[in-house]
């Protein structure tokens, strides 16, 4: 009896329960069922200390065998099951009751080479680089859903690579901390009292030598569970998406009701205007302008068009900001008033309303350019002063969609020029996020409140079809639907956890596809809420530096970004600057950039840039954002207005002719490979699935057969085709 109570104190000792094995013919699985410490040592390869663990739990009920385990934490507390599945290790817990819940702790012997990171578009971190760990370890806290665009990281251990999958992407945080020289990363899992008993599961992949190897893994995935929607499948649901293979993507601004070319007669206008209701709604420099008896100059009628055009859109807004906005209202005021000014300032306009505003679809109509989207980024407003140029740009061939937002319901006194998010009273009231200590959660920029999608979906619903009836839009943009950034919600009335947020953000996307047949886009794409999107900005090129004084505070920096004015060219969209350091290298150094979003969704979601740096913006990073881009076979993004046209399509022509027929020949294709093809990682090479090779020189001299600052189509059966960044487009700097 003695000799069994010895073996049974034995088998519950920390000693013994370290010893846990999992093990097949793959790899060996060391396990403590206390701290989840965990050595793997792959067939014919050295030990790695994949988690040097978490504090001690007490454990009970332990039952082991060869590939799977199961065990009990704190009398029950918690319940954890541990599987080997040929390349898999699944780690599964469940919780009694809520409470957040250390899970791992990786030391940073465990990152091996380097680091694979999912930040936008994916890097490879090399260890011990300095800028890298300064820069990881001032992020903070790190969630799953946002702040990664796909709920998985990797280590390279030269012959093969460990790769950390959360299949449960929400109520997760990371965070770095410094480990001797190296890093540790710490993962923690949150069961909220909203859905205590929903699992947690995390699985770290055994992968090959390819630094892909946990981005394939995470798309087969979602293969098996039903969760990937291949781009061919999109595209017969919306016949109409087929015209985002081989667009390029393009913001149009100036889409007010008036443009300089649409005022005949200045001091006819002038005197009109001095005894019309607009006059009082106009701002105090263009008052003053108005107010002056000689004759204005070209300045001067710059400053009253636009204190004009901004008291139009003023007088347009007061027949629907109001407590519980009338969709049909909304979208038929434009026309009317479109039609009353007309009466009101004929002779002093030239021809008829429909000819008036921006002529830039014309423009590149005429340009020779056949597949675009275009969006409106100051909203729909635009398409409702000009439904003629929305259809004639339908016309063409384009899609044409509005900027629209429903994530941030504003209060009737915040921003009126923020029109998309002044959704009504009662959606400000009761559509807001509750956070757990009751408060509702503020939105955007600290203004209005965050939004539950499933509150707001009547009024999307509604107000997406009225203004598309009248502008005849045939794609949509949705802000801020496809970034991550979810929410639990505790409304007594309507609870919310962040996966129904996140369904929420995707049904919505996918309603205005599949039942408006309308090509639905979002801001980023991240992997949480990807679904039910077409197309996202942000991506290739992220938001960078928002916080950063330099870059959005100081004015005599050379790295401000500029203003958002005028707001018929905002200077934060066209003025061409460089990109400070460390963001430069962290962000464009293409040694340290990887596909890893490519290899999940390309072939089913078309990302670019975020319209805060479109493929113009950055001076100093241009032609490796150019040659990264076209290696992924993602479309550029531009910034456009009847101003700058002239200067900047040169470049769009330029890039349209390599990228448009590769893109529609690849854009459902999945991204099967990517590899280095020299030791200084200068040439790099992407595959896809019909084995067509894109391959990148981003040095300024030949390498390995390829001119330098290339890239060269390799498509079977056909001759090479060799595109080189143009180096002699230079941007135009508008006033700041």
């Amino acid at each position: 009896m003695r000799h069994f109570l010895l073996v049974v104190s034995l088998l519950l000792s920390p000693l013994a329960l370290a010893g846990t094995v999992l093990e097949n013919a793959l790899w060996r699985v060391e396990l403590d069922p206390a701290t989840l410490a965990l050595r793997v040592t792959p067939a014919g390869e050295t030990s790695v200390q994949a988690s040097s663990g978490v504090a001690a739990h007490a454990v009970s009920d332990l039952q082991a065998g060869a590939e799977q385990a199961a065990w009990q934490w704190d009398n029950g507390a918690y319940r954890l099951t541990a599987r080997l599945e040929q390349r898999d290790l699944s780690l599964t817990l469940s919780a009694r009751e809520p409470g957040e819940l250390p899970l791992l702790r990786q030391p940073a012997a465990a990152m091996g080479k380097g680091l694979i990171w999912p930040l936008a578009e994916g890097h490879y971190v090399p260890a011990g680089n300095a800028v890298w760990k300064a820069f990881l370890l001032e992020q903070g806290e790190l969630n799953t859903t946002q702040d990664l665009s796909l709920p998985l990281w990797g280590m390279d251990h030269g012959r093969f690579t460990l790769n950390w999958l959360l299949t449960n992407p929400y109520n997760n945080q990371l965070k770095w901390q410094a480990d001797g020289k190296g890093l540790a990363l710490s993962v923690a899992h949150e069961f909220t009292r909203l859905d205590p008993t929903a699992p947690m599961t995390l699985r770290l992949h055994l992968g090959d030598a390819d630094p892909l190897a946990g981005a394939k893994r995470y798309r087969q995935w979602l293969v098996e569970q039903g969760r990937y929607e291949p781009l061919a499948d999109k595209l017969q649901q919306t016949p109409e998406a087929k015209k985002l293979l081989g667009a390029s993507h393009v913001y149009l601004w100036g889409n007010s009701l008036l443009a300089p070319a649409d005022v005949r007669d200045w001091p006819l206008l002038v005197k009109r205007l001095r005894g019309h209701a607009l006059k009082g709604l106009m701002d105090k420099e263009a008052t003053q302008v108005l107010a002056q008896a000689k004759a204005l100059n070209r300045y001067e009628q710059g400053v009253l068009l636009r204190g004009l055009n901004a008291a139009i859109n003023q007088q347009a807004r007061q027949a629907w900001q109001v407590e519980d906005p009338d969709m049909t209202r909304l979208a038929a005021r434009y026309g009317e008033l479109r039609s009353e000014l007309a009466k009101d300032f004929a002779g002093a306009l030239t021809g008829t309303p429909e000819t008036w505003g921006s002529q830039t679809i014309q423009s590149l109509r005429d340009a020779g350019l056949p597949r675009l989207l275009l969006t409106l980024g100051e909203g729909w407003e635009g398409g409702l002063w000009h439904p003629e140029a929305i259809r004639a740009g339908v016309a063409a061939g384009y899609l044409v969609a509005p900027y629209d937002s429903y994530e941030t319901a504003l209060s009737a006194s915040e921003n009126p020029d923020w029109t998309t998010a002044h959704l009504g009273a009662k959606a400000y009231r009761d559509c807001a996020i509750v956070l757990k200590d009751g408060k509702l959660k503020t939105g955007f920029q600290q203004s209005g409140h965050y939004i539950d999608p499933r509150c707001i979906r009547p009024l999307l619903e509604a107000r997406v079809k009225a203004v598309q009836a009248k502008a005849g839009f045939n794609a949509w943009f949705l802000d801020a639907y496809a970034t991550g950034m979810v929410f639990d919600s505790y409304r007594d009335s309507a609870s919310m956890t962040q996966a129904q947020n996140a369904e929420g953000n995707i049904d919505a996307s996918r309603w205005i596809s599949t039942v408006l047949k309308l090509p639905a886009g979002s801001e980023d794409g991240n992997a949480s809420t990807a679904q039910g999107t077409l197309f996202a900005h942000g991506m290739q090129t992220p938001v960078i530096g928002w916080g950063d004084r330099q870059m959005t505070q100081d004015k005599q920096s050379p790295y401000y970004v500029g203003n958002w004015y005028p707001p018929e060219q905002p200077a934060v969209f066209f003025k061409p600057v460089p990109l400070k350091e460390p963001f430069r290298t962290l962000y464009f150094d293409p040694t340290m950039r990887l596909p890893l979003y490519q290899a999940v969704f390309h072939g089913s979601v078309i990302t670019t840039h975020h319209w805060l740096f479109d493929s113009l913006k950055l001076s100093n990073v241009r032609a490796e954002n150019e040659l990264t881009q076209l290696l992924y076979n993602v479309p550029p993004l531009y910034h456009l207005t009847d101003a700058t046209l002239k200067q900047r399509l040169p470049m769009i022509q330029h890039q349209d002719r390599f990228f448009r027929p590769l893109h529609q020949r690849l854009a459902a294709q999945a991204m099967t490979d990517f590899r280095w093809l020299t030791a200084d990682k200068q040439v790099q090479q992407t595959t896809f699935a019909d084995g067509t090779r894109l391959v990148a020189n981003f040095s300024v001299q030949e390498q390995a057969g390829y001119v330098g600052r290339s890239v060269t189509a390799l498509v079977v059966g056909e001759k090479p085709v060799v595109y080189q960044v143009c180096l002699l487009y230079t941007s135009p700097s508008p006033r700041d």
